[in-house]
């Protein structure tokens, strides 16, 4: 096996006649960028409370650090594993390790003096926030044109 350089001019795209975007940039997105890799959220209001959900498979519950300073909530996790096999012919050696952080701006309406609550099951974190009272949906009233 031997190694190729790689060759930034063997797209089809490149000809010199017309050039329709910059060659350098177009991988720099965040969609290509692995290191840079957050877990798939989904966030839900409800009448009550919001709840939030985040994609993360193949972590633990102690492997989550969850904080929340004024308005700011960070969910954290990282996870490390290394394995080594020895046998008399070869020696194997593998390690994993994968984290993230992801901070999100809490609105106005989100109660901090409650506790938020905390679920992780089939590689879904959970997280349920309270909201103030105030906040809460009041029943609509109906007026009668008379």
């Amino acid at each position: 096996m031997s190694l190729i350089k790689f060759n930034k001019n063997r797209f089809p795209w490149n000809n010199n006649l017309v050039d329709f975007f910059d060659r350098d940039s177009l991988f720099n997105d965040d969609f290509f960028n692995m290191e840079k890799s957050v877990p798939a959220m989904n966030v839900k209001e409800h009448e009550n409370d919001f709840e939030i959900e985040l994609a993360s498979p193949g972590f633990d519950k102690k492997d989550f650090e969850i904080t929340m300073n004024d308005d700011i909530l960070e969910v954290s996790a990282e996870k490390s594993k290394e394995e080594e096999e020895k046998d008399d012919d070869y020696t194997r050696k593998e390690f994993n390790y994968r984290s993230f952080r992801r901070s999100l701006q809490l609105p106005k309406t989100v109660d901090d003096s409650k506790d938020v609550k905390a679920t992780y099951k089939n590689g879904i974190l959970k997280l349920q926030l309270m909201k103030k009272e105030e906040a809460k949906e009041k029943s609509k009233r109906v007026i009668e044109v008379a």
